[in-house]
């Protein structure tokens, strides 16, 4: 059976039982604003260590570390695309790095992979059209890798859940299942 997709409101670093936290990171993956700034905090120096040594990662891709002080096993530092207008790639980007970090995740025989919204901070990805591509590209991903028991998307505040919830309920009455 595939795995289930389930929003949470918060602090995506709190999260006890995920696997893998995934980390809305910058090209560079040396830490930033944002999502990316709280994990980097949370997690400590050992992970900007281990980041130092990856070279950086291209836009649609993802690249593994440890967790180091988080209760996660390990971070998958995920970069999106800025949005330029919905007409540079920037869907495909951003489905190709949810993707890639649903397949990080099962390689490492994970069962719950923690995100956040990629790509709708200061990356200025609009809330809705972001959460459709999350939601689409998570599901297919987890259908793929069965061992994934659960996605969670870990969202700011209320307007980002609620944004993604819409998108659920749209996707719901288009016969998706969660």
């Amino acid at each position: 059976m595939a795995g289930i997709i389930t929003l949470q409101i918060g602090d995506i670093t709190a999260d006890s039982d995920a696997d893998v936290i995934v980390n809305a990171a910058n090209a560079s993956l040396l830490g930033g604003g944002g999502v990316d700034g709280a994990i980097h905090r949370a997690a400590g120096p050992a992970v900007l260590g281990e980041c130092r040594l990856l070279g950086g990662c291209e836009t649609g891709d993802a690249k593994v570390t440890g967790a180091g002080r988080l209760p996660a096993r390990f971070i998958v530092h995920a970069v999106g695309p800025v949005w330029r207008g919905g007409e540079h790639g920037e869907p495909e980007l951003l489905a190709s790095c949810h993707r890639r970090a649903v397949e990080l995740a099962a390689e490492r025989n994970c069962t719950v992979i923690a995100f956040p919204a990629i790509s709708t901070g200061v990356f200025g990805y609009p809330l809705s059209d972001a959460a459709r591509v999350a939601l689409i590209t998570t599901r297919a991903a987890l259908d793929e890798h069965p061992s994934l028991r659960e996605a969670r998307f870990w969202l700011f505040d209320q307007a980002a859940h609620d944004a993604f919830s819409d998108q659920l309920e749209r996707l719901s009455r288009q016969g998706w299942s969660r």
